[in-house]
């Protein structure tokens, strides 16, 4: 199964990045930077919320009909001409769902790690959403998986396996310091520390809850 930074790396994954990159009038190598922070972050907080039978069989359900993969067949049609609101929505949705009334901080975080403004950054995850359901819609067809063990096994294989520029965010992610709560350690990942002692680690810690 691919990891999500392969998807990055691949003549998917540039054509992603140009794309969302013209949508939001960001540099492609900003662009490239909040996706590789953002799409193992999206992965993460949708395995945490997997972790529940609830969330794992509407993950499934959702990855089985609207999210299969389809919107991948044809990225060129999705950028070609500005992407389509209904695709912007769905992200919306989407991000509501996975970051509830945290997102703001999320975006944030992100924005100070890549030196973007929060207002693109949520531009640009507001797209990267749906795709990152839809590659996992399409892993998910090609592992035949079907209940949720499968699931995050699917999901801790996409985030494993990265390069060692990035291990120490997808080591952040899936809670390193074991306390079951992963925003609080993207919070330490982004300020450099001090995750514990309020500020912005204060504010995103208990994202997913405790």
């Amino acid at each position: 199964m691919s990891g999500l930074l392969d998807l990055l790396n691949s003549p998917m994954g540039k054509q992603l990045i140009s794309g969302v990159a013209s949508q939001t009038g960001q540099p492609e190598n900003k662009t490239a930077d909040v996706l590789s922070m953002a799409m193992p972050l999206l992965l993460g907080a949708m395995k945490k919320n997997a972790s529940s039978p609830q969330g794992a069989d509407g993950l499934l359900s959702a990855l089985s009909s609207k999210h299969d993969g389809g919107i991948l067949d044809n990225l060129g049609g999705l950028f070609g001409g500005g992407v389509d609101q209904n695709v912007i929505k769905d992200g919306e949705g989407i991000l509501g769902h996975v970051f509830g009334n945290k997102q703001a901080n999320v975006e944030n975080a992100l924005s100070q790690k890549s030196g973007l403004d929060a207002g693109s950054v949520a531009q640009i995850l507001k797209i990267a959403a749906p795709l990152v359901m839809a590659y996992l819609g399409k892993q998910k067809a090609q592992g035949d998986v079907k209940d949720a063990n499968g699931l995050n096994t699917l999901l801790g294989s996409m985030l494993g396996g990265q390069p060692d520029q990035n291990r120490s965010l997808i080591t952040t992610l899936l809670d390193a310091d074991g306390d079951g709560s992963v925003l609080d350690d993207v919070a330490g990942m982004v300020m450099g520390g001090n995750k514990k002692k309020g500020g912005l680690g204060g504010m995103l810690s208990g994202l997913f809850g405790k």
